[in-house]
């Protein structure tokens, strides 16, 4: 038998699951481990929560707990999210596990041993005050790129650039404010350069890889790679395990990734079976695309140190906004998996995320939408089509599969696409496209619905009993294939399907046995609903509930006068140059006709459009801007867009240089 060893992104225990989270990652690894085990692969299905780093940290101390206090409250609330969405894990645990500890530790002593780990001498903020250094996040200033104010000790959230601590202008510490002063400290480095050539092999080589991760990571490898710190100087984590090394821990990122190995080992222990078989057999890494760079990069120049086996794939799953904003839960514009779920079943959640869009495409929760796709496709497409086969099975045939006679050309075409369509749907799961699966499965029950109606068992019963017993035959067998092959995708309402067509006696559990008809005679029970449809009040109170939570975080202190606003020249321009900034992820240089002159423009854009789909388009500008230095490159204006979408305001049919008023 096959094995594979299926993982999910560890989970922060700095807060509670949102719907994004289960979007890109979670529910995705549970319909592939499900359906896996359905076809007979022995399946090790992992996770843990990720329960270290300066976050956490830096949250227990503003409100006076213990960095673990934090931990054990979100640990038990994301467990409680999987749950309530029935992910399948067949180990779920913590980083601050023992177990943990020790894998973790012995992997760095392993890659110093090796030579992969060395010390160096760098320097790094230092908090009189705190009598510490500061780490991360434990250190704020402007960004010395762009200027971009509250930029991190790791990273500036405006133009997407990591950072170095002391490259920070003005910096505070976080707790106290005061201004530290730069001290030397000795820290542990990974040599990430000496795999450089290695990972491009194995990148470039690997046809397992979606395009969505192996470009991201090319991009990175062409940068060039740098040796990457592997400590900190911070008490919340795992010690480093060599003398000399008292008051540093392994950086978080340094550790996490082995939480599959750990979570596995203390599945191992319990089941008293080896997960290295499986690991080696196969491993895919279910992740967001935030942290494409860490699990292609990173973790396999980790593994390629220690000399273990490559994950086989890394999928990633793409961003959720919400109502066509970007999510954020800062300003409470987000969808928590405990409030969902408190009020609607797990399945329709499940469903919804799933067929929206492409796992590899960014995608929009809208509550309207939402509601029209329960309503119409599970309602009314397979809720329908089920209940109308079980309900006249019970009144025609007593409730009993009745025996078939010789089939008809459209009876023939149906059953041709029973037998179909497990196989059509495995093809999609196996290339993990989930969406394209389950969209056929919609497709059939379509279908099963015009077969039925167009079969009209309602008058054949009394003018061509035959058709309605040829007819009730084919929607039952239909009935029981769906049931198995909407397992991975919705569990709980496959069960209950499985209930009413009694089909305890008959191996629902194997994806092969889908197809395999029922036998005439069997009796199923009686219908119930399965999908009960949303009413539209329903979907308005949620929208107002929503639109209300960003209504209390609108900062009204912003308001300008009409005199203000008045000193803003905005102006139509045509972009005719553009091309990326070096070195960072968000901006594009652009060249912009405005008639009167041509401004250079840095733009942090690049995240939406590229170079060319951005060239020759007609945007609004910004030109009396007072010029700024963004990555060393004057900037003359500020192209308008959207802020979470980043959609840019476009004016095709204005002249170019005519000004807005």
């Amino acid at each position: 038998m096959s094995k594979v060893f299926i993982t999910c992104a560890l989970p922060y225990a700095n807060g509670p699951c949102h719907l994004g989270h289960l979007r890109s990652t979670y529910i995705p690894a549970d319909i592939y481990a499900r359906y896996n085990r359905m076809k007979d692969v022995d399946v090790l299905f992992v996770c843990a929560t990720d329960e270290h780093g300066t976050p956490i940290a830096v949250r227990a101390e503003e409100i006076g707990k213990s960095p673990k206090e934090i931990a054990d409250k979100y640990h038990k609330m994301i467990k409680h999210d999987l749950d309530s969405c029935n992910i399948s894990f067949d180990y779920f645990s913590r980083t601050t596990d023992k177990v943990h500890y020790e894998i973790a530790q012995n992997f760095f002593l392993k890659l110093y041993q090796k030579g992969y780990i060395y010390e160096k001498v760098i320097q790094q903020p230092y908090c009189n005050n705190c009598k510490r250094f500061l780490p991360d996040r434990y250190v704020e200033g402007i960004c010395p790129h762009c200027k971009g104010e509250g930029a991190r000790g790791d990273h500036c959230e405006v133009c997407g650039r990591h950072l170095d601590p002391i490259q920070l202008e003005e910096p505070k510490c976080l707790i106290c404010s005061s201004t530290p002063e730069i001290k030397e400290s000795k820290q542990y480095f990974f040599k990430l350069s000496h795999f450089q050539e290695a990972l491009k092999d194995w990148i470039s080589n690997n046809e397992q890889l979606p395009p969505n991760v192996k470009n991201y990571a090319l991009q990175w490898i062409k940068e060039g790679l740098k040796d990457w710190i592997l400590t900190r100087d911070m008490e919340w984590g795992i010690p480093v395990p060599l003398d000399g090394a008292e008051g540093k821990i392994i950086y978080v990122w340094g550790e996490a990734f082995l939480g599959y190995i750990s979570s596995a080992a203390q599945w191992s222990r319990k089941e008293n079976k080896s997960w290295e078989d499986y690991w080696n057999d196969k491993a895919i890494h279910f992740i967001g695309k935030d942290i494409i760079y860490h699990h292609s990069i990173f973790w396999p120049a980790l593994l390629m140190g220690y000399e273990c086996k490559l994950p086989t794939n890394i999928v990633a799953g793409e961003y959720l906004s919400l109502e066509g904003q970007k999510m954020s839960t800062s300003k409470n514009w987000v969808i928590w998996a405990a409030d969902f779920l408190e009020k609607f079943d797990s399945d329709i959640l499940r469903y919804y995320l799933i067929v929206n869009a492409p796992l590899t495409r960014d995608t929009d929760f809208s509550w309207d939408d939402f509601g029209r796709r329960v309503n119409d496709e599970l309602a009314d497409v397979l809720g329908n089509f089920l209940h109308r086969t079980f309900s006249f099975t019970s009144r025609f045939f007593d409730g009993k599969i009745p025996e078939p006679s010789e089939f008809d050309e459209f009876d023939e075409e149906f059953k041709e696409r029973i037998m179909s369509i497990p196989d059509v749907v495995s093809n999609h799961i196996e290339n993990f496209k989930f969406r394209e699966g389950l969209i056929e499965i919609i497709r059939l029950a379509k279908f099963g619905n015009k077969y039925f109606n167009d079969k009209e068992p309602w008058k054949a019963i009394k003018e061509n009993p035959q058709t309605a017993a040829n007819c009730l035959y084919l929607c039952n067998q239909l009935s029981k294939t769906l049931a198995v092959i909407l397992t991975p995708y919705i569990p709980v309402k496959s069960s209950q399907i499985m209930k009413i067509m009694n089909l305890d006696g008959f191996e629902t559990s194997k994806w092969e046995k889908a197809n395999e008809f029922i036998p005439s005679g069997h009796e199923i029970g009686k219908a119930k609903p399965l999908f009960s449809k949303i009413d539209d009040e329903i979907i308005e109170k949620e929208k107002e509930a929503l639109y209300e939570n960003l209504k209390d975080d609108v900062n009204m202190k912003n308001i300008i006068s009409i005199e203000d606003f008045a000193k803003i020249d905005l102006r139509i321009g045509k972009i005719i140059g553009a091309e990326r900034v070096d070195g960072s992820d968000n901006l594009l240089k652009l060249m912009v006709d405005i008639k009167e002159k041509k401004l250079q423009v840095v733009a942090g854009l690049a995240k939406k459009y590229s170079p060319e789909e951005i060239k020759d388009k007609q945007v609004v500008v910004l030109v009396n801007l007072k010029p700024a230095k963004l990555f060393g490159i004057k900037s003359e204006g500020m192209i308008l867009a959207t802020a979470d979408n980043l959609n840019v305001l476009s004016a095709e049919t204005a002249n170019i240089g005519e000004r807005i008023k």
